[in-house]
């Protein structure tokens, strides 16, 4: 199942190249879910709710997908989480850079050392919304991931147990700044975390150890890899956080990106591809807006 969110905070279920309007699903989770309650709610819902999901889009006209403004596929995220340096070939690649790109010598290239980072959720746009570039004059890279969407709730989840806590997955660019400042603060610039085009049930995605992510700027392939990589693999990653945090449905997790990191520039254009069930991410840099 490919669920999206579009246009004015609309819920679609994405079937082929069509979208079918389930916003009224949403609206209900939504009026009921507390107010207090530490989740997305559509995220939380999901497991209750996907029949009456696919049963509410089987009946709605769809729209095709290329005539709506797509925006993050988690509307409310908890937190968002990140892993740094957690392909071999991006440490190696980084560790290249060390001398001659701000703030890189500050933090440790073993993943286990430097431990997971923090994104603002302010940061979140989907593909209609652009990367509006704040600091143009600096080194700006892309950096495509693998993203978790986290569906149960759980703190000290071991490896055997992990999978059971993932509600989708979906493709991400984990945007950075380069500087000198905390890193959280570098990549929590608005714009920063994209994700999208859709989010994807696990049953879509038959082996999430080997899942391929390859990223163009323009016509040009930077970044082509797998999964299988990883250094911390998606259990591990997921025992690594819960013992630091509680997780909770609709919690973003990137797993972090592989070698081929490079700058962007407003007017370029990024398209990130995975696995058919995810879809293709394309989104524009663009420049920041003073006052917006």
């Amino acid at each position: 199942m490919k669920i999206c969110r579009y246009d004015d905070d609309r819920l679609g279920v994405v079937i082929g190249d069509m979208v079918h309007d389930v916003t009224a699903g949403q609206n209900e989770i939504r009026a009921s879910t507390p107010y207090m309650a530490k989740v997305d709610p559509v995220v939380a819902a999901l497991p209750a709710w996907r029949a009456r999901l696919e049963k509410m889009a089987a009946s709605a006209p769809g729209k095709p997908i290329s005539q709506v403004k797509l925006l993050s596929p988690v509307a409310r995220p908890p937190k968002i989480l990140a892993a740094p340096t957690n392909y071999a070939k991006h440490v190696q690649e980084m560790q290249k850079f060390r001398d001659t790109v701000p703030g890189l010598s500050r933090f440790s290239p073993d993943i286990e050392k430097a431990g997971i980072f923090l994104k603002a959720n302010t940061s979140l746009v989907g593909p209609s919304e652009g990367i509006p570039m704040r600091f143009p004059d600096r080194r700006n890279d892309h950096e495509v991931e693998l993203v978790l969407i986290i569906g149960k709730q759980g703190s000290d989840i071991p490896r055997a147990k992990a999978y059971e806590h993932i509600a989708a997955y979906c493709l991400g660019l984990d945007m950075t700044a380069r500087g000198q400042e905390d890193r959280s603060f570098r990549k929590s610039i608005d714009g920063y975390s994209v994700l999208g085009p859709w989010m994807v049930t696990p049953d879509e995605i038959p082996n999430p150890a080997d899942v391929p992510l390859t990223l163009y700027v323009n016509d040009e392939k930077r970044q082509d890899s797998n999964t299988s990589f990883l250094i911390f693999d998606i259990p591990r990653l997921i025992e690594f956080a819960s013992q630091f945090y509680t997780l909770y449905p609709g919690d973003v997790y990137y797993t972090g990106t592989p070698e081929g990191v490079g700058p962007v520039k407003p007017g370029d254009w990024i398209r990130c591809r995975s696995a058919p069930a995810l879809g293709e991410l394309r989104i524009q840099v663009r420049a920041h807006e003073i006052g917006r």
